[in-house]
């Protein structure tokens, strides 16, 4: 298991823990759905998530899916991902603050996740010389991907 993914298994036990101590109750719909952003290492929509649920046998309706993902947002324990277009996304927000960037494709709607340590640095050298501290980013590429490119 690597470290990201070993970060991400014990986020969702931290969740629940954070919930319950709010004074949450503990619904299936959530257990299901906070068990299943633990496994995962991108962002994914209100729709997937259902569906990854329901796949999985757990009986869970698509407003069930919603609340508790702005359940989760309102703790912030997720962070909805802004990559365009109309729906919103979702993934973890790590206590340690580790965090990637996505690049999306503007024909097949694909996305995916990099990191970037020069970018990171770049991002903190840009903010100390105008003066800023800054506390949270995301950076969106768009383009196609190899799949959707036409370089005919």
């Amino acid at each position: 298991m690597t470290a990201a993914s070993s970060e991400r298994s014990a986020w969702a036990g931290h969740a629940l823990e954070r919930l319950s101590q709010a004074g949450f109750r503990s619904g299936g719909a959530r257990r299901a759905v906070v068990e299943l952003l633990g496994r995962q290492s991108c962002c994914l929509t209100a729709q997937q998530i259902f569906e990854a649920v329901r796949a999985e046998g757990r009986p869970v309706g698509i407003a069930s899916v919603y609340r508790v993902l702005d359940l989760l947002s309102e703790q912030r324990l997720v962070q909805r991902v802004d990559v365009g277009g109309a729906t919103a996304r979702y993934e973890l927000a790590l206590p340690t603050g580790e965090h990637h960037h996505h690049v999306v494709c503007d024909d097949c709607g694909k996305v995916e996740a990099f990191s970037d340590e020069r970018l990171e640095h770049a991002i903190h050298t840009l903010a100390r010389r105008v003066g800023y501290r800054v506390e949270a980013h995301d950076v969106v590429l768009r383009g196609a991907c190899d799949d959707c490119r036409s370089d005919g």
